[in-house]
């Protein structure tokens, strides 16, 4: 056995995957909520991003049940921060945009829970 130390493999975040019904509907959402572009496309993955950067990808699942939070019955799994310079715009921009809010907001003065189309919930901060 050797006694040599093992060193680490290079390991990069590629992209972070939504289940959703429509790939297609979420990724235009997400796409011009943060002005990122489809860099692949098809029936059932669509990814957004730049070049050297990690992006988002939507993958169709059948079967999708969207989170139900703050109901913990079938719970929000993983959820996007995104930081904002006016909470009240960039508010409306989501919503405008296809988001929905949902009835609980724990922090409104700092943080603003919103659901995407798909239904995950995500927030936007004016926290760093």
């Amino acid at each position: 056995m050797s006694t040599e130390p093992v060193s680490a493999p290079a390991v990069r975040l590629l992209s972070i995957d939504f289940d959703c019904p429509d790939p297609v509907e979420l990724s235009r959402f997400y796409g011009e909520a943060l002005g990122l572009p489809v860099v692949y496309s098809s029936d059932d993955f669509v990814l957004l991003g730049r070049d050297g950067s990690p992006g988002l990808g939507f993958i169709r699942v059948a079967d999708y049940r969207p989170p139900t939070w703050p109901d913990p019955s079938h719970g929000k799994q993983a959820h996007m921060e995104l930081g904002v310079d006016d909470l009240e715009a960039a508010q409306a921009r989501m919503l405008a945009l296809g988001a929905t809010e949902p009835p609980a907001q724990p922090h409104p003065e700092e943080r603003r829970v919103l659901l995407d189309p798909a239904g995950h919930p995500f927030c936007i901060s004016t926290q760093n």
